[in-house]
């Protein structure tokens, strides 16, 4: 299992509960899209079933049996929740409730090999209503030596009662050392070059960096800054980047242009004050309403990107914008 970077204080917190004998038996692992909240959950799991001995924080060694067993997919102990892929290959919508009864199955039984029983969800966020209110029995009412660990991407959006029952673990965006950590780690072969490009445009999110990686991604970010620096007042720069990100074959390259637009307005914003501050957030809230909702509802592309790139052309003084 590859190492987990840049959230010691969440593993020193799971670990004060497992070496005190006080492991609460739920935690909710928040916080942004790739920072590695499912990779935590997969330690901590494997770091609990492991049992004593196995060293610090949450590593276990590789050719441990329990660790061997997670990499399979086959320790008995052990049950995941994801959304399954249905017959076109597609994920579905939600986890169901019928996945969340299946639990009774680890439950049902002692132990097989591993001193706990673990159940990872991923993500919580998933759960349709009947199975959330399934799962909340077995929170209220805990098997003995059973961990649960619930990855959420929104925990303001799950159930109140799901919520109060969970040790709330959020993980943070990582510091550029820890950054550069990981993605040297994932990308062995990478140049320093393209780690610290990627390392940039990750923003923190290891995740993200990696989604980005062969998107040219400075050249995406040259094209937006000219736009907030310079303007377009014959809106000849924003239709030509929305004609080329309209493409279906520049699919990845839309989804980077609609995660980094929005953070381009907030950090102009972040050298304002007063009334331009306030119209430099306005605009970064329309943004990125604009940019959360373009995939979901399955907006134009070519429409999306030419809004964000107006409003990224409204950012430039009026003196540049000629």
């Amino acid at each position: 299992m590859k190492p987990l970077f840049g959230h010691d204080a969440a593993v020193a917190a799971f670990r004060e509960g497992l070496d005190g004998g006080r492991l609460h038996h739920a935690w909710l692992i928040s916080g942004p899209a790739g920072v590695g909240k499912a990779l935590f959950a997969q330690k901590a799991a494997l770091r609990v079933l492991a049992g004593e001995g196995t060293g610090a924080g949450l590593d276990v060694a590789e050719d441990h049996p329990t660790a061997k067993l997670m990499e399979a997919g086959s320790h008995p102990d052990l049950m995941r929740l994801e959304r399954l892929p249905k017959d076109s290959g597609e994920l579905a919508r939600s986890i169901n409730v019928e996945q969340v009864r299946g639990l009774q199955r680890l439950f049902g039984t002692t132990t097989s090999i591993s001193p706990w029983r673990a159940v990872i969800i991923d993500a919580i966020d998933d759960l349709e209503r009947a199975a959330a209110n399934a799962l909340l029995k077995n929170l209220e009412e805990p098997p003995a030596q059973s961990l649960f660990l619930l990855v959420s991407h929104a925990p303001e959006r799950l159930l109140p009662t799901i919520r109060s029952r969970c040790r709330h673990l959020r993980l943070h965006l990582l510091e550029d050392d820890a950054m550069t950590s990981s993605l040297r780690t994932a990308l062995p072969d990478a140049d320093e070059a393209e780690i610290e490009e990627l390392r940039a445009a990750g923003q923190g999110s290891p995740g993200r960096a990696l989604a980005f990686r062969g998107l040219d991604i400075a050249a995406l970010d040259d094209a937006m800054g000219v736009l907030a620096t310079e303007g377009d007042r014959a809106n000849v720069r924003r239709s030509q980047l929305a004609q080329s990100l309209s493409l279906k074959s520049a699919q990845p390259r839309y989804e980077a242009f609609l995660a980094r637009a929005p953070s381009l307005i907030a950090a102009h914003a972040r050298e304002r004050r007063g009334t331009a501050l306030a119209e430099a957030l306005r605009l970064w809230e329309r943004a990125s309403t604009l940019a959360k909702s373009a995939t979901h509802l399955s907006l134009d592309p070519q429409s999306v990107v030419f809004e964000l790139a107006g409003m990224l052309a409204t950012l430039a003084p009026k003196k540049a914008d000629g």
